[in-house]
């Protein structure tokens, strides 16, 4: 390889795992890393891991990690000579390559035209157009009004896709099924485009029902030579959020010509990334027609490294050795040339990989927010984390927490390898998405590679979440047992101890996971336990493994401070918490009044979040159902519905403004009980 001068210092523009990855690099080129972090990140692992660390400001993205000016006094202060963007926040902001460009400091990145051109997705439609590579029919202009979009839409056709020109990861993007659903849904869209991107601009195309995902990884040098790493399918989507990719695209693999499509495809890429003179690496998206593969149709290029660019540094091989793509970007930006050709790469076995999301797929994929209680990482998988004990997650960023990679010689072999890795992760004190991902990839189709990017949305109602059981109550009646502090006097307790006897107590727990409302009769030998009509006996063994009726469980397990006990067991996590006399009492009331047909006056929001709009004033008249306000938590939308028709009375927030879990935000004078259908509260997500 050509002995090229790095750099001495590189700073992450990023955060979470993958400011730990680059790290990782960096280290091995004997770079100096310099973090940067928000007040919420102080205690970070990218924090800690970094060989110096700068503050960028407050909570809030957009006071710190999107900071363009904070970011270079970061530089400068540091004396970084480059700066890596990661993904997402300033990645593909023109504004601030531009920025480094004026200050003397290397973009790890390509260059000012490249992003304008690709990172735009109306003019990258346009530019690509014109070299002959193909689009999905619709309309991309720049500036176009809500006026201009509803006329478009009739010859384009329906179904059609609002996308926002800026930003990606799948959102402000609204499939759009009639005429009618139009207008209500451009304007939600730019809503969200605005306040995820900063632009809401918006562009229509045809919707390909039950497209392939297929994306083309590409690296360039300055010195005019283009290679591409093969592709990935990321048809497993939530929304348009990717869940799970791999490479190479099984709709490729289980293809007799499949080999010359992957050459046709990967050759398009290359000519898409000639055509504006990149530089680095990058990432060409197609959609990908599962019933005719043979033809595929241009999306957009996403001028940064990708999260799922892991799945392709564990398959491809140059020379039969392994390639960093973060290695080479950096050795790119000093102005190292490629040291191989394309006739130099090929691909080795499978790769698949989950991302680990704090949130609960069985409440509609609420995030989850809190305090991280033990955290144990799988060994035999490559893991991409910012996880670490005592970690605040917050409701300020994307929740992804990991990345589990898991490489086989084959497709099926790097499944399993996978679904083990997920088994084996322990994640206590916020629930996370791992037993969706193991109920995903065991799901028929996907173990065949029959894959679209509509299989999640028409698959998951078919999904079955596991319950808090009577075995976890048991359990949970005994570990309470054991972490009553001895200092506590018995009056204090409220268990049922009486002087010279212990007496049968009554424990009721609410199970977050299952919404229960459980009650349990301990005996006072406390190892066994009563649940309705069973009986448990429940201890611990002497290498503290939890057993049940003399059984060995692979439970783990930790407790809050505020006393919620977190469970966690092959993939699966749940959160029980014992309930005050208080507690009961006001459950019990609130069940009555559900089954005499009354329902809640109060509308609370689900997570911790930010107001982004509210829809209805003080002393409006509103109906069942209604959009009341819209709440934003890592990066997600939800909408909260008024529970009934009648007279709303606001608390008095407005667009901005901080609230907590469980906070009144409105309440309703009902005039009626209606409720909300189950329709209207499934559209919680936006």
């Amino acid at each position: 390889m050509m002995k090229t001068k790095l750099f001495d210092t590189v700073l992450i523009a990023n955060r979470g795992e993958i400011a730990v990855r680059i790290i990782r690099t960096l280290r091995a080129l004997g770079i100096e890393s310099v973090a940067v972090y928000s007040d919420a990140d102080a205690q970070a692992l990218h924090v800690t891991e970094a060989d110096y660390a700068v503050r960028l400001g407050p909570a809030p993205a957009n006071e710190s990690y999107l900071d363009i000016d904070a970011v270079i006094s970061a530089c400068r202060q540091s004396g970084a000579q480059a700066v890596h963007p990661g993904y997402g926040f300033l990645s593909e902001n023109v504004d601030f390559a531009r920025a480094l460009e004026a200050a003397g400091i290397t973009f790890i990145g390509p260059p000012v035209n490249s992003i304008n051109l690709m990172g735009d997705k109306i003019r990258s439609k346009n530019h690509v157009v014109a070299h002959q590579v193909p689009v999905v029919p619709g309309i991309a202009e720049p500036g176009l009004s809500d006026e201009q979009l509803l006329a478009a839409a009739a010859d384009i056709g329906y179904p059609l896709l609002i996308k926002p020109s800026a930003g990606g990861g799948g959102k402000g993007m609204f499939a759009v099924e009639s005429a009618d659903q139009l207008p209500e849904a451009l304007a939600s869209a730019r809503r969200t485009a605005a306040n995820a991107f900063g632009d809401d601009t918006l562009f229509l195309e045809r919707l390909v029902r039950n497209p392939r995902h297929i994306e083309v990884q590409v690296l360039a040098d300055a010195q005019g030579n283009t290679v591409h790493l093969g592709e990935r399918e990321c048809s497993l989507q939530r929304r348009h959020q990717k869940v799970i990719e791999e490479a190479p695209a099984p709709l490729f693999e289980n293809l007799e010509h499949g080999a010359a499509i992957r050459e046709r495809i990967g050759a398009a890429a290359v000519a898409a990334a000639q055509s504006v003179g990149y530089v680095g690496a990058g990432t060409v998206e197609f959609l990908v027609s599962d019933e005719n593969p043979d033809e595929f149709f241009f999306m957009e290029m996403n001028t940064r490294l990708q999260v799922e660019h892991p799945v392709t540094e564990e398959v491809i091989r140059v020379n039969g050795a392994k390639l960093d793509l973060v290695d080479w970007q950096v050795r790119i930006a000093a102005g190292q040339p490629l040291d191989f050709t394309q006739d130099q790469i090929t691909l080795e076995g499978h790769a698949i990989e989950a991302r680990l999301y704090a949130e609960d797929p069985s409440s509609g994929f609420l995030p989850s927010v809190g305090t991280v209680l033990r955290v144990s990482e799988p060994e035999n998988v490559r893991v991409d984390s910012s996880l670490r004990d005592g970690l605040e997650i917050s409701a300020h960023y994307d929740p992804m927490l990991s990345k589990l990679i898991a490489w086989g010689p084959d497709r099926t072999e790097a499944l399993a390898r996978l679904d083990k890795a997920l088994a084996g992760t322990v994640v206590l004190g916020v629930l996370t998405n791992s037993e969706y991902l193991r109920l995903l990839l065991a799901d028929e189709d996907v173990a065949a590679g029959r894959l679209d990017t509509n299989l999640i949305e028409r698959k998951l109602d078919q999904f079955a979440f596991r319950q808090i059981s009577e075995r976890e109550l048991a359990l949970a009646a005994h570990l309470e047992d054991q972490r009553i502090p001895a200092a506590k006097t018995p009056w204090g307790l409220r268990d049922g101890w009486r002087a010279q006897q212990r007496r049968a107590s009554i424990q009721h727990f609410d199970a977050a996971a299952a919404e229960g409302k459980t009650a349990l009769l301990r005996d006072p030998d406390a190892s066994r336990v009563h649940v309705g009509a069973e009986e448990f006996t429940v201890g611990q063994e002497p290498d503290g493994i939890l057993s049940v009726n003399g059984q060995r469980t692979a439970l783990q397990h930790a407790f809050a401070e505020d006393g919620t006990l977190w469970l966690c067991e092959d993939g699966w996590t749940a959160a029980v918490r014992k309930l005050s006399r208080e507690e009961v009492l006001e459950r019990h009331l609130a069940t009555l009044a559900i089954e005499s047909g009354t329902f809640s006056p109060h509308v609370e929001s689900p997570m911790p979040g930010t107001v982004i709009s509210v829809q209805v004033a003080d002393g409006d008249e509103v109906a069942a159902g209604q959009l009341l306000l819209s709440i934003e938590a890592m990066k997600m939308e939800h909408q909260l519905l008024s529970p009934a028709d009648g007279i709303v009375r606001m608390t008095g927030l407005k667009p901005g403004d901080l609230v907590k879990a469980k906070q009144v935000v409105a309440t309703v004078e009902a005039t009626g009980t209606t409720k909300p259908t189950e329709a209207q509260q499934q559209e919680q997500d936006a």
